[in-house]
């Protein structure tokens, strides 16, 4: 046998024993797959041919019993200030235009807004608070309908992060890292619990804005980052093609479109058996959720079927496409058909000067149809299985950014400390957890850094945050990094 014989024999039994063990070991291929592929449509077998049966991963099952079954998490991006709607200080109304004092302060760093600022003069709200509930918890009066829900929310008010600016911050929330390239939260947990709904995307995003010229938003907050593709966060949009692509093209009906697709299944796994790389399935089954979701997806944007008590428990913002009202009522639908992840992104919070009359406009924007989620959840029994969060990447300074006066005044970015809200399955009702100082300025009792909430989400959602894991470029890593701790006190 000639050595060219005898290489050609070693590269085809080289190629025999990697392709044994990638389709045993690369099973989440199969997994993913399995998962976004009808299992008894004869196409999906097809893509899925030559992966061994009863090939298992830890994937696609909770770890424990979860006690949310879905998200969704309104995320308010631009920081909307604690000071005026959440955290009542007042000490701030009693030292008004004084000074913050450097015992408070304490050397901590500032951005580049206000670092050259030679006094940083108190600024307490405008506004008023007022007690509400059984637990009379103070609330803003720029919140009457959020006020009306406190006793189904958790508030926590002593939240906190190591970024103090905008992108960093919303990055770190969002996937766990200040650096892009990391997988979404909605990402992880596409990845480790899969989908319940075969027809519809795991994790579905919705972009609302409250004001115009904020804080841009973009495709990382809901990539996949090195997770399979079929993780990523799929943007349904306001108008007649919510999703980019969907439709077929002019004179392509649904017959054709599937002869196409099965077609390309062929090539697909051709080009799999030759090359072995997993993404291969991974788009293919893109092609194919595409291909369903044609028909569930305009089903379920279409919201003139519901009833005129809906549209006036959200508000009449609910009738207009893409506000954060209609966001939120197409939140519900898509959390009715299974859908695991749903964020909604809301811009507008980022009120560095005219603070006072800015989110007067912004609280407006969300405060009703926020409400009016929790309560429509509850009415249709599936708050006990779905978690509702509310909140932004961090908080606003007690002290104002700019020129103070009765009437006008801002606030510049604060890290140390910040609210969130959450409301539903897993955690208690009318509970306030944590505190700040009489400046509301730094915690002084229960911290939750932005790695132990995520920690405690995964856990309601039955995840383990240590053990959901990735291996990629030879290091393991997870949506806390090498971070976080479960908030036990805020579980019910």
């Amino acid at each position: 046998m000639s050595f060219y014989n005898e290489l050609e024999n070693h590269v085809h039994e080289q190629l025999s024993r990697r392709n044994f063990l990638s389709k045993t070991s690369l099973g989440l291929g199969a997994a993913a797959m399995a998962s976004l592929l009808n299992a008894d449509d004869s196409m999906a077998k097809k893509v899925l041919s030559g992966t061994p049966e009863g090939a298992s991963l830890p994937l696609g099952k909770p770890h424990f019993a979860p006690k949310a079954k879905r998200i969704i998490y309104l995320f308010q991006s631009g920081a909307p200030s604690q000071l005026e709607l959440f955290d009542y200080k007042p000490k701030l109304e009693q030292m008004w235009g004084q000074d913050l004092p450097e015992s408070v302060r304490k050397g901590q760093r500032l951005t580049g807004m206000t670092a050259g600022q030679s006094s940083f003069p108190l600024a307490a709200s405008k506004y008023k608070f007022a007690k509400r509930g059984d637990n009379n918890m103070m609330i803003s009066e720029l919140l009457p309908f959020t006020s009306s829900i406190v006793d189904d929310v958790t508030f926590i008010r002593s939240m906190h992060t190591e970024a103090i600016n905008h992108d960093p911050a919303v990055t770190f929330f969002q996937t766990g890292s200040q650096q892009g390239g990391r997988p979404s939260w909605g990402s992880w947990i596409s990845y480790g619990l899969g989908s319940d709904n075969q027809n519809m995307p795991s994790f579905v995003v919705l972009l609302s804005k409250g004001r115009p010229g904020d804080q841009p938003l973009y495709a990382k907050l809901w990539s996949n980052g090195f997770l399979p593709s079929v993780h990523q966060g799929v943007v349904f949009r306001s108008g007649p093609d919510p999703v980019f692509y969907l439709n077929n093209p002019e004179g392509i009906d649904k017959t054709s479109r599937r002869r196409m697709l099965n077609s390309l299944a062929k090539l697909q796994q051709a080009q799999f058996e030759k090359i072995l790389d997993p993404e291969i399935n991974y788009r293919m089954a893109q092609y194919e959720m595409a291909y369903r979701m044609q028909t569930a997806v305009p089903e379920t944007m279409d919201i003139s079927k519901e009833p005129d008590y809906i549209f006036d428990l959200y508000g009449e913002d609910s009738r207009k496409p893409g506000t954060f009202a209609a966001n939120c009522l197409l939140a519900r639908k898509l959390i009715e058909k299974d859908v695991k992840f749903v964020q909604l992104y809301h811009q507008g919070w980022d009120q560095h000067g005219n603070l006072p009359n800015d989110i007067k406009t912004m609280a407006k924007s969300v405060d009703q149809a926020s409400a009016a989620l929790i309560k429509d959840l509850k009415q249709r029994g599936l708050l006990d299985e779905t978690l509702v969060v509310w909140g932004g990447e961090f908080g606003r300074g007690s002290y104002s950014q700019g020129k103070l006066t009765k009437d006008n005044y801002g606030r510049d970015h604060h890290p140390r400390s910040f609210t969130i809200w959450m409301a539903g399955a897993g955690v208690k009702k009318g509970f306030v957890f944590g505190e700040t100082d009489e400046f509301g300025y730094n915690v002084i009792k229960d911290p939750v850094h932005v790695h132990d909430f995520q920690a405690t989400v995964m856990h309601l959602m039955g995840v383990d945050h240590e053990q959901l894991i990735f291996k990629h470029q030879g290091r393991r890593y997870r949506l806390t990094d090498v971070h976080g701790k479960v908030v036990k006190p805020l579980l019910a």
